[in-house]
């Protein structure tokens, strides 16, 4: 049987030209096109008119493109394995134009310009609007857990900051006490040198350790990561990790992503309000539709969001019913009727619970039946095991809360939510899994932000050479 055999000595014709390395079409084109259409003075990022031989810099648009080109490779995000590409990669020695920057010029670029490497996702949304590929008027919002760059073991408590200065202050005492027997028996200097090092290691831990204890007692947080003090603890299917919880809000028309953020919570409790504003800022008008899931289901923060725009979020009593989780029971608050016009709850024996106070601090109003009423009843030890009698807790904020929920049941709404898990899902496979980036690179929230803007650009860079394609896109980023 023949063989193709390589030969590495066997001359090539390898074009001339840098400029002939890629094909017409090959996607690195749309990367350089894109940042050739950005207005990076506005950006932050100062520019040379007539760029010159000898300087000390690379040219930003150079670097900007490599940064984002190199993000939407996937796994070639860290400035060690950008420097390897731009001598190993043709499609990166086109795009650098055999510029080949080392990792400290690479790292240093991407940390001092962050403030407008965050702008680009903005810059790419008003681009799409004036493509037309982005309405806004239906929008999507979820949140997602990625790795932060630091461990889980450098989180601290106050308990724990107070536990460790104890056993450390222990230690130093133990230290001094070893020197002044060293000192009384004439012991060797290097054991003295040794311990006083010891001590002063140990002193300078306990300082870092009271400083991290004053950030926490100053912010009000329950616990700071001394790596990255932004980041938060958080749990996914990979177990409990030190995280950045990214929201994102896409675009219902084509999924491509408006806004994202990484907010210093676990959870999306909160979020929903903040989330609308930035797509509206963005957007330059507010969306006719927002859908999200029950994580987002907090009523006072959903107040905040205007009234006009249709809100479409299930109660998490909703979504526990959908999933069959918590079936409602024979007795279950929904069996119990509001009677709006008296104030009260009428419950399945038609007995009445009347109203008694409200719980300001959780937002509640209190309802009751009379003891002897419920101990009379056949349903006794079913309803209530409660002698003083079947109690009802209704939110202050109870109609909006309603009115949510029925207009999350519309057969129109629904049919926008079941979108909703097609679009929104998307993004978050295509970073973490395409593009290898379930975990920053970068530490704080601004980096992060920063870094994840770059991501969310590469996700619509994607999106946007399946809808057009690449002559389309190259001709559109050329009018610009």
């Amino acid at each position: 049987m023949a063989f193709n055999i390589n030969n590495r000595h066997q001359p090539i014709m390898f074009p001339v030209v840098i400029e002939d390395y890629v094909p017409a079409d090959a996607p690195v084109r749309v990367y350089d096109a894109f940042v050739e259409a950005l207005p990076l003075e506005k950006m932050g990022i100062k520019l040379e008119p007539n760029p010159k031989g000898g300087a000390d810099e690379y040219y930003p648009k150079d670097m900007l493109k490599l940064l984002l080109y190199g993000y939407s490779y996937g796994g070639t995000r860290s400035s060690r394995k950008l420097e390897r590409a731009c001598h190993d990669n043709v499609s990166f020695i086109w795009l650098m134009g055999g510029l080949k920057p080392d990792y400290r010029t690479i790292a240093r670029f991407r940390s001092d310009n962050k403030k407008a490497i965050k702008q680009i996702l903005k810059q790419c949304v008003r681009m799409c609007i004036k493509l037309d590929l982005i309405e806004g008027n239906m929008l999507f919002i979820d949140g997602s857990k990625f790795r932060a760059d630091a461990s889980i073991n450098n989180n601290w408590t106050k308990e724990r900051c107070e536990k460790h200065i104890k056993q450390v202050e222990e230690k130093i005492d133990k230290l001094v006490d070893d020197i002044e027997k060293e000192d009384t028996q004439e012991g060797k200097e290097e054991t003295l040198v040794r311990l006083k090092e010891e001590i002063r290691d140990k002193a300078v831990f306990i300082n870092k350790i009271k400083d991290v204890l004053k950030e926490i007692e100053l912010s009000g947080k329950k616990s700071i990561n001394s790596t990255d003090k932004d980041c938060v603890n958080g749990k996914s299917r990979q177990g409990a990790h030190a995280i950045h919880n990214v929201q994102v809000t896409s675009d219902g028309k084509h999924g491509l992503i408006v806004n994202a953020e990484a907010v210093g919570q676990s959870n999306d409790y909160n979020q929903f309000s903040p989330q609308v504003q930035q797509a509206t800022e963005v957007l330059g008008h507010e969306p006719k539709h927002v859908a999200a899931d029950a994580g987002f289901s907090c009523i006072e923060d959903m107040k905040k969001v205007n009234p006009a725009i249709n809100i479409i979020v299930p109660s998490r009593k909703q979504s526990q019913e959908e999933k069959g989780i918590c079936p409602v029971g024979e007795f279950d608050r929904k069996r119990f009727l509001y009677d709006d016009s008296r104030d009260e709850y009428v419950c399945p024996a038609n007995q009445r619970l009347t109203y008694r106070g409200d719980n300001k601090e959780a937002g509640q109003r209190i309802y009751k039946t009379q003891g002897h009423i419920c101990r009379e009843c056949v349903n006794f030890g079913k309803c209530t095991k409660n002698h003083t009698g079947r109690k009802i807790v209704r939110m202050i904020d109870e109609k909006f809360k309603e009115a949510l929920e029925e207009n999350y049941k519309k057969p129109e709404n629904q049919k926008i939510y079941a979108l909703r898990k097609e679009v929104i899902e998307h993004p978050f496979g295509h970073i973490k899994r395409n593009l290898g980036a379930g975990q920053f690179l970068l530490r704080g929230k601004e980096k992060v932000d920063a870094e994840f803007s770059i991501l969310a650009t590469c996700f619509n860079m994607a999106r946007l050479i399946t809808i057009i394609g690449i002559p389309g896109l190259l001709a559109t980023f050329g009018k610009i």
